[in-house]
This record gives structure tokens, sequence and C-alpha cells, in this order.
């Protein structure tokens, strides 16, 4: 058998040479990387890893709590857990109790907690916040089963350090303090664990945690008495707005600073969606103001290859599908303005602007994508609109044609007059197409740069109009022309319902057989 919770979470790994990561349920394929691991990892302790026949038996009783985080196919990280009821056992148990002496015969889907086997991660993947990625796919299970919350015995791998001038609660409290650093407790403090008691005996051999062990506890907060069998379908999504403020940035590693800190600020909130504005990127030019505005844009364009190679790791650092707005780029000796998605699995894909402005056209030198498309992501499908195109109300049906549940539209606008031009088209698209819409847009000026003097703006989220929604359609808005995150929760099951059963069917009602659009 295996030890407890242990989860290191330190740099050891460099994020550029990431390809694919993949969460997914542990498969008995995965067993002798798994094996291999785990003596890694618990390398202090007797027995230190868990049978084939055990795990084995673990994943035929609860698939759906036996987790596995592959990196280009290699193994680098698992997470096993049971539901229990916690009744039986209280908060004096052994781990041998709680796991019914390594059998898992404990396990019962009439339980009310998700107990917390084991945790680990690889050493050579350590710092990319896989420990974290696999605890937040424990709250939202937890959330979907409707359990009160998630209680594991985690070790204190440091306490012998300690042990001869301090109690296991002092120690506990100096750790929250921050005096004494202990990668266990540490990791659970900033995952919203709380020490509910110190069990004496928990794991017998475990000589560095003094056979001690902090029982940890995270409530869900959305529990409620069970009415009917739990679904384990993910339906609520949560979109983070960045209204990001125009200011003078002297280096792009300033402006990649800013622009993590409103990454790890929206992932802090376990956004799904971090969506930036059109043209974030716009100070960096303020360099090139010396420069005609043709020039000085393409400059800019030097900009955008680092840029989405350092959104495409934070992506994967704060497990967080980031949109990056809009950057220009030249492609073949044209200028486009071009998006990112840059999803939290490390891939990453391209969209365009499709109608440029006049004055883009006209001072800028830009030219039109051609290319629109659908994006599939680990919440439902999505479309995303630059600013302007969201003005074309033909573009948002092509995309419900495609089933996309939310419409992303990041824009840079200078007055209140341009503002209202996307606020208002943007609302109608969630209202004829039945789908969420958010928008995200840049506050504030840059009198060093020039066609970028001032910007106007006011991030929401959009809804149509029926029962389940709000009367207005607006589901969340943003201060006006202040920096600021917006996060709002989506629930695409209510978009399946509104579909069937809403008061009206823009969609179904459509007389396709007076009129057609078409996607050349």
């Amino acid at each position: 058998m295996a030890s407890p919770t242990t989860t290191y979470d330190t740099p050891a790994t460099n994020p550029e040479t990431i390809g694919k990561i993949e969460l997914k349920y542990l498969a008995m394929e995965e067993y002798a990387q798994l094996r291999e691991l785990m003596e890694e990892a618990y390398a202090v302790l007797p027995e230190s890893a868990w049978e084939k026949d055990e795990i084995q038996n673990i994943i035929g009783r609860f698939p759906e709590g036996q987790i596995a985080i592959l990196i280009d196919g290699q193994l680098a990280g698992c997470a096993l857990g049971i539901i229990v009821d916690y009744a039986k056992f209280g908060d004096d148990h052994t781990y041998a109790q709680i796991t019914g002496e390594y059998t898992f015969n404990t396990h019962t889907e009439a339980g009310n907690i998700l107990y917390g086997i084991d945790v680990f991660v690889s050493p050579e993947f350590r710092g990319l916040r896989l420990g974290r990625r696999m605890y937040d796919y424990r709250k939202e299970l937890c959330e979907q089963l409707n359990l009160e919350g998630i209680v594991f015995g985690g070790r204190l791998p440091k306490f012998h350090q300690y042990a001869d001038r301090m109690s296991v609660k002092e120690y506990i409290e100096n750790v929250k303090l921050r005096e004494i650093t202990d990668p266990v407790l540490n990791f659970q403090f900033n995952n919203d664990f709380h020490v509910k008691k110190v069990i004496k005996g928990y794991l017998p051999g475990d000589t560095d945690s003094r056979e001690c062990a902090a029982l940890l506890m995270w409530n869900n907060v959305l529990y409620t008495e069970p009415t009917k069998k739990p679904t384990v379908t993910k339906s609520v999504v949560r979109l983070g707005l960045i209204q990001w403020q125009m200011r003078r940035y002297e280096t792009l590693d300033a402006l990649l600073e800013q622009m993590e800190y409103f990454v790890q600020t929206v992932s802090n909130y376990r956004s799904d969606f971090c969506l930036f504005p059109e043209f974030f990127n716009a100070p960096l030019m303020a360099a090139y103001n010396d420069l005609k505005e043709p020039d000085a844009i393409r400059k800019l364009a030097e900009y955008t290859d680092p840029i989405v190679k350092k959104a495409s790791e934070f992506s994967i650092q704060y497990n967080i599908n980031i949109i990056t707005g809009s950057m220009p780029s030249v492609e073949d000796g044209t200028l486009y303005n071009v998006g990112y998605l840059c999803k939290r699995d490390g891939s990453v894909e391209k969209f365009y602007k499709l109608h440029v402005t006049p004055d883009e056209a006209k001072v800028w030198g830009m030219t039109g994508g051609k290319v629109l498309r659908a994006f599939d992501t680990d919440c439902g499908r999505i479309g995303i609109l630059i600013c302007y195109d969201v003005e074309f109300p033909e573009l948002g049906r092509l995309l419900a044609e495609q089933d996309v549940d939310i419409l992303f539209v990041p824009f840079l606008t200078d007055t209140q007059n341009g503002y209202s031009r996307v606020r208002h088209c943007a609302q109608a698209r969630a209202i004829e197409n039945e789908c969420y819409v958010a928008i995200a847009g840049s506050v504030g000026n840059l009198p060093k740069v020039h066609n970028m003097d001032i910007q106007y703006a006011q991030s929401m989220v959009f809804t149509p109009c029926d029962f389940a929604f709000p009367s207005n359609g607006v589901k969340a808005e943003a201060t006006p022309n202040t920096e600021m995150i917006l996060v709002a929760d989506v629930d695409l099951d209510l978009l399946k319902e509104l579909h069937e059963h809403g008061s009206v069917h823009n969609l179904r009602d459509r007389r396709v057989d007076l009129y057609r659009l078409e996607l050349r």
C-alpha cells in the first residue's frame, strides 16, 4: 500500500518543453509507470507502492475518482479517491480503517465525503501546478456529485525536524504563519483546505511525520440535501474577463508580468476562461512612435510570437484557457489582426479578425482574415469574434449553426459611440443565437502611441432573454472605464433547456424555406 497525501509542487521543469497535457481516468495500462512514480515519491516509507490488484480494485469500484495526468504520453501525476459515509468513521480514524485495510470496501455511492487516498506528482514535472489541476478536478467532482466536501489525512514530512522542540499543533500553527515551510500543508492551505484536527497513529511507519497526520478538509459550499440522483456532467463554466488598463510598459517583460498577474487572479477564482481585449499589447508600440503608423504596427507584430508562447505557458501553469484578445501579425507580407486560444492542455489555435475597420485599413494597411470556425474546449464549444466582427450578424449566426455555447468578443473602442455599437450588437447576438456572449475591452489612454490615444470600455456577459436568465439579458457587468476583472458563471444546461422549451425559438423558427445563410 501507499501513503496518504504527499504533494510537492515546487519548480522542476520548464513549461516551454511541454507538448500535450491530458487529464484522464487512470487505466491499468499505466500501472508500471504508476508504481515507479510511487516508489520514487514515497522512498522514505516502507511498502510505498500500491500493488497491482489494489489499483485494479479501486478503479473497478470508483473509476471517476482515479485520475491521471499524462504529459506527452508519460504519466506525470495521479490522484486516488473514494466516497465514504463519514459518520461511520468520524475524525479519529486511521489510514487502514478508512481504506478497509486497503480493500476499499469502505467506498459507497451513498456516502457524503470524497476521501483522498493518494495524490502525487512526478519530480520531473513539478512547477506546472499539476497537483492543483488534480485538486480542481476533485473539487468539481465533489460539486457534481453533491458531496459535502473532501477529506484526507496529510503527512507532515518535515515535522521530525521540529518534534523535539514543539508539538504537532504548534508545528501546524507555525506553518500557517509561514514561519515553517511544509510542502504538504502549504499546498493544502493554498487550495482552500483547513485542518480539522491532528490524528496520531494515522500511518504506522511514517517516522518523518512521527506517525501523525493533519486531517484536512475542503467544504463544498454548493452542497444541498440531495433530492435526486446526482449527475457528473459539468455544466457551469466560469468566465474571467480582463478590463485592461492601457499604460506605458518599458519592456515586454513588464507587460507579461501584468498579464500573468491577471491570469493568476482569475485562475485563483477557478475560472475556466481568461479573456483579454483586442490589441492589449499596444503600449509596446510607444517605443516606435517616431515611425509612421504602418511601420510602428509592424514593429509591434514582432512581439506577437513571444507573447503567445508565454500565454500558452500561463495556460498550463494556471490551468485555464486563455483567449489572448488580438495582436498584429504579419503573414507572407500581409498584416492581419490575429488572436490565439491557448488551451490548458497545451494546444494553441488561431482566429482572425474578418472585418477590419476603415481606420485599421487606412492607417495601418491591415487586411481581414478569411477563416471563421468554432473551437472545441473542455468547457463546451466556443466562438470568437474580434470587435467590429460582432457588428455583422451573419458571423454570429454561422457560429450558432456550429453549436457554439459561448461567444467571446475581445474589443478596442476609443469613444462611447464605438463601444455602444459593440455592446448592443453583442447583446443582440446572445438573444438571436441563444448563447452566452462575453465582451472585454481596454480602458485609459496612450498619449505616446499614435492612433491609440484613448479607450473606452465596459466588459460584460450577456445571456438570452428568457425566464431562466436575467430579464435584461445581462449576467454581469464591470464598472465602466476602470481597470478590473469580471468573473461570472454561465450554465450551459440552461441553453439546452432554452433550445427545447424556451418562450421563443430564434434558431428553430427560422424560415429556411424562404432564406438561407452559407459560409463560402
